[in-house]
């Protein structure tokens, strides 16, 4: 046994030496680890890739701006138009390639009916993206 017992009996002297077998052992198979690695992760492979001098084009989509005012009146990118014109000019937008953002504009004394109504014709018409746009109070507002 490499240490001494703990029996009273025993007249061996005590063992003050570290038992080195264990340490060499872990020694010697992490050396033919890396051995066995080391080439591997020096080993590369030349390959002569293409270049690319143009940078990709990136559509960015027209917008447009419909309105309504307090008294329901529709605005088509400021130019007034009558609500039977209303689903054709969202049926048009619609199939144009890449098809427009469409940013609804409302004012505050619109009925929400009325918001809903143009809400629907869009999404019929196949508007993908819609958005609304708002002007932010110039006074906060204390209660």
């Amino acid at each position: 046994m490499a240490f001494g017992g703990f029996n009273s009996g025993d007249s061996r002297p005590l063992q003050s030496e570290i038992n080195m077998v264990p340490l060499i052992d872990v020694m010697l198979v992490l050396l033919i680890v890396f051995m066995i690695t080391a080439p591997l992760l020096t080993h590369s492979v030349k390959i002569d890739l293409p270049q690319a001098s143009s940078q990709p084009t990136q559509e960015k989509p027209e917008t447009v701006s419909l309105s309504i005012n307090g008294d329901g009146k529709l605005f088509w990118n400021n130019d007034a138009l009558d609500d039977a014109a209303l689903p054709a000019r969202l049926k048009a937008a619609a199939e144009q390639k890449p098809q427009p953002e469409l940013h609804l504009r409302a004012d505050r004394e619109t009925r929400y009916q009325k918001l809903a109504e143009v809400m629907s014709l869009a999404r019929e018409a196949g508007i993908e993206k819609m958005g609304f746009i708002t002007q932010p109070s110039s006074e906060p507002d204390v209660r």
